[in-house]
């Protein structure tokens, strides 16, 4: 028996055992807009990894999060080095937003774009390449929006104080995790308060040999303040800070210093050493706004700041970015329209530590407006459809000033063709612009901007979704095209160099869901092309070759208080480049404790790799470079074991 059939065979086990207002404030119930549902959405490639799925996957790092997943995959190693790829596009061509704040891109390129901690996350969506107008500017292959819990969703109705304390102890590295957060409200004030810390030592893989550069040293800190007045007017404060500052494994580069390459396990022909490396985020958000909304105005206004920042050794670099968004969503007899304004003001900043080197910088700042419509035309025909017109000024490294505007727009149809069976499609263009440089390498002297250009993206998506019962199947053809984007880690300094990249494939899913638990198996085939070749794993800011990608969970709850589950990724051969990448099938399992006799205590124990499969993860960096570089494995067989108490 394969080990791929004893991972099917485990989780099938697992899974069988506003009302609004109208404009002369009369209230009418509009209900759902059905192309807005989770199975329609789903079936456009916008995805939602809700709460129910957070509790499943009981994360530690981004990675988990998307556990269980195929056609959204995680690069692994230590949290400095975790990238999301999305059928194998690399988020920096999403737009990335966390509580509707814009993040700005990973400032080294062997490091992460968006450092994060999911211990308050609430919910994760992502559009696949059809990004609606209202999503924000620079969505060319979709979007990425987290989301975290505030003290509503922590905190029962009639109680003024709350919180929750986890403690996580592990093997093979994992070493010991702890978070507590505290919150609470009086009258219409609100506050939260949250901190994790989470250190290990370098984990083995599947083989037994130690990977270098990998404990787990990440602090985290939230803070969330709110108030709501009586007339319904909301004004929420958050504030949070992520850090990781591990020992990395590092060679020389440049000028004979170290450069810290987390992604990497180890250069070939280059003497590995072992530096603390830091990748921090801050952030800091303002949002207002009105949870009673009366007649056509129901706002949103919102300004963020947030900043990352990698020290690299040999490098550093500093991404900043201040946006903001004023948008309302206006309610119609059969549907919703959004409207408004957003911006905002980036700079990549970043010096060499060989001597004689010069700090250089670009900025990049974006003015935007946009409308969206979601509307249901007739008991059987939904429609979503909008457009943005968006203008940009870059100021480059050298000085130079380019400019440019162009228009995005997107719609899509959601039709039922009988009792079980429903057709969706949907297109879109966006306008993408500029790209800022990799902050860490940023050469005023040697970068030249000859042929410098914008982005536009192209995508497309057609599917088919049956449902019977606790019965459903959906399948999906894709397309994006991402045109024209401008070297952000330039060779020979050549920022004015363009690519065009492509991912095209199929989506697929087949669930079931009862009464106690559920079973679900995702399929994505991703053929993702750079320059119409086979993209490498080293193609930075860009993407990686994705190919046959199978995703399952499960879980099933045996009685009130027991529950066991898990998950299985199955990636196939992929011999569209040279060298071929190789198969291989990771199982995840766990089962959850909630005794009834102890209200808000629960124990879990997760087997993370049951097989104890070697492997590199197929979106990881260097995988298919075997003569220059060692390519990062996953941990093997590690066993955790958490206690949580909700009080």
């Amino acid at each position: 028996m394969t080990r791929i059939t004893k991972g099917l065979l485990l989780l099938s086990a697992c899974g069988w055992a506003g009302t609004v207002h109208a404009q002369d404030g009369t209230a009418f119930d509009l209900g759902t807009i059905r192309i807005d549902t989770d199975e329609a959405q789903a079936l456009l490639g916008n995805e939602e990894i809700d709460a129910e799925d957070l509790e499943n996957r009981n994360p530690s790092t981004t990675k988990d999060v998307f556990a269980g997943e195929s056609s959204i995959t995680a690069s692994g190693g230590a949290s400095i080095a975790q990238k999301v790829y999305v059928n194998g596009i690399e988020e920096s061509l999403l737009s990335v937003t966390i509580d509707g704040a814009r993040q700005n891109k990973s400032a080294f390129h062997h490091t992460g774009n968006v450092l994060l901690d999911p211990a308050l996350l609430k919910r994760v969506e992502v559009s696949e390449g059809i990004a609606p107008a209202d999503a924000g500017p620079g969505a060319l292959a979709g979007q990425i929006a987290y989301e975290t819990k505030d003290v509503g969703d922590l905190l029962d109705d009639g109680d003024s104080f709350g919180g929750f304390s986890s403690v996580t102890g592990g093997t093979n590295g994992y070493g010991a995790r702890g978070t507590l957060t505290l919150f609470g409200r009086q009258g219409g004030f609100e506050w939260l308060l949250s901190g994790t810390r989470h250190k290990g030592d370098d984990y083995d893989d599947g083989a037994g040999r130690t990977v270098p550069g990998t404990e787990a040293d990440l602090t985290d800190y939230m803070l969330k303040l709110a108030y709501t007045g009586q007339s319904g007017g909301r004004l929420e404060f958050s504030a949070s800070q992520t850090e990781d500052t591990g020992t990395r494994s590092a060679q020389t580069g440049p000028g004979g210093l170290l450069y810290t390459r987390p992604d990497f396990a180890a250069v070939v022909g280059r003497n590995s050493s072992f530096v603390e490396a830091l990748s921090k985020r801050n952030s800091y958000t303002l949002t207002y706004t009105d949870e009673t909304p009366e007649g056509w105005l129901d706002p949103t206004v919102q300004l963020s700041y947030n900043e990352q920042e990698i020290d690299a050794s040999g490098v550093w670099g500093l991404n900043t970015s201040l946006s903001g968004t004023v948008k309302n969503e206006w309610a119609t007899g059969n549907g919703t329209i959004t409207a408004g304004l957003d911006f905002f003001d980036e700079e990549a900043k970043g010096h060499s530590r060989v001597p004689g080197s010069l700090t250089g910088k670009e900025k990049l700042r974006n003015y935007g407006l946009f409308v969206q419509a979601r509307q249901d035309l007739s008991d059987r025909v939904s429609v979503s459809y909008g457009a943005r017109f968006d203008t940009q000024r870059f100021r480059a490294a050298n000085g130079m000033v380019f400019k440019d505007n162009g228009m995005s727009a997107n719609g899509a149809v959601d039709i039922i063709l009988s009792d079980n069976w429903t057709f969706n499609a949907g297109a879109a263009t966006s306008w993408g612009g500029y790209e800022l440089g990799e902050a860490a390498l940023i050469d005023p002297t040697a970068w030249t901007y000859a042929g410098f250009t914008s982005s536009r993206a192209n995508s497309a998506r057609a599917g088919l979704r049956y449902a019977s019962g606790p019965w459903e199947v959906s399948g999906a053809l894709f397309y994006t095209e991402v045109n024209d984007v401008n070297a952000v880690l330039p060779t020979a300094g050549n920022r004015g160099a363009t690519s065009d990249l492509v991912s095209q494939g199929f989506d697929g899913s087949v669930s079931y869901r009862g009464a106690q638990g559920f079973v679900r198996m995702n399929y994505t085939y991703a053929d993702v092309e750079l320059d119409d070749t086979a993209i490498g794993s080293t193609a930075y800011y860009l993407g990686r070759p994705a190919g046959h990608i199978i995703g399952l969970e499960a879980g099933y709850d045996i009685t009130q208080e027991w529950r066991v589950g898990g998950n299985a990724q199955i990636v196939l051969e992929n011999d569209d480049i040279t060298p071929s990448l190789p198969a291989y099938e990771t199982v995840n399992l766990y089962t959850s404790y909630k005794p009834a006799t102890l209200d808000g205590l629960e124990l879990r124990l997760d087997v993370y790799n049951l097989f104890d499969e070697t492997y590199a993860a197929r979106s990881s960096d260097g995988i298919d470079i075997p003569s220059r570089v060692v390519a990062l494995n996953e941990p093997g067989r590690t066993f955790a074991l958490t206690a949580r108490l909700n009080f």
